[in-house]
């Protein structure tokens, strides 16, 4: 993206696990865009046009003079932000092969653990008897992160990488359920995994609150900084 070009538009929504991603891997790129936070009862019209399926994260980035690129999806949002500069090498680019590992383990993290979570928190906040079960089903991907966090600091390696941010706001969601159970879990290096990611300058750029955008229309810069 040359200089000339407008700020890429990110339409977010502060607390969506999947926007939220997509903020954490624009900071780490040191990318800056026009940052719209909404409220999903309230869309804006602009990112209904660019995007009709009204979901979030929204990227639209002008490639070049009327070339609108529009990136609909959170992992492609943090693939474009890292290709454009990864300067934590978060893609692990001397190790190519890893890419892939990380996608794999990403895609069974947005499918199978995703739908086993969902079940999960509804059987805590409805008080349904199937709580434990959903909650052990949700564990086997759980008890993985574990394991792999008893050879390195981080899923991949001993360096941060792609999977341990595009994980990172649903491992905390997780923690959130049966916060006293999690506490006492069996998962004493993903605890501290994930509370170095939450007691971080990153995380806390984040998810910074911002004003609606629909309120006033401003410009706020999100990301470019160190």
């Amino acid at each position: 993206m040359t200089s000339n070009l407008p700020l890429p538009i990110l339409y977010s929504l502060r607390n969506c696990p999947y926007a939220m991603r997509a903020r954490i891997a624009i900071y780490y790129a040191k990318q800056k865009v026009a940052l719209r936070d909404l409220v999903l009862t309230d869309k804006p019209d602009e990112m209904l046009k660019a995007s009709p399926k009204g979901t979030v994260p929204v990227l639209v980035t002008e490639q070049a003079p009327d070339k609108i690129v529009v990136i609909e999806e959170s992992l492609d949002v943090m693939l474009w932000a890292l290709h454009e500069s990864d300067p934590d090498n978060l893609l692990h680019s001397e190790t190519p092969h890893l890419l892939s590992e990380m996608l794999l383990l990403i895609s069974q993290f947005d499918n199978e653990f995703k739908a086993c979570f969902d079940k999960y928190q509804c059987a805590k906040r409805y008080h349904e008897d199937s709580l434990e079960s959903d909650r052990k089903a949700c564990e086997k991907h759980i008890t993985d992160l574990e394991q792999r966090l008893q050879f390195n600091d981080f899923f991949m390696s001993n360096k941060a990488s792609l999977a341990d941010i595009a994980l990172l706001p649903f491992i905390r969601k997780f923690s959130k359920v049966e916060r006293q159970w999690y506490l006492q879990s069996p998962y004493p290096k993903l605890r501290a995994w994930l509370n170095n990611y939450l007691q971080s300058r990153m995380f806390s750029k984040v998810m910074t609150q911002y004003p609606l955008w629909l309120e006033n229309r401003e410009l706020v810069i999100f990301g470019g900084d160190t």
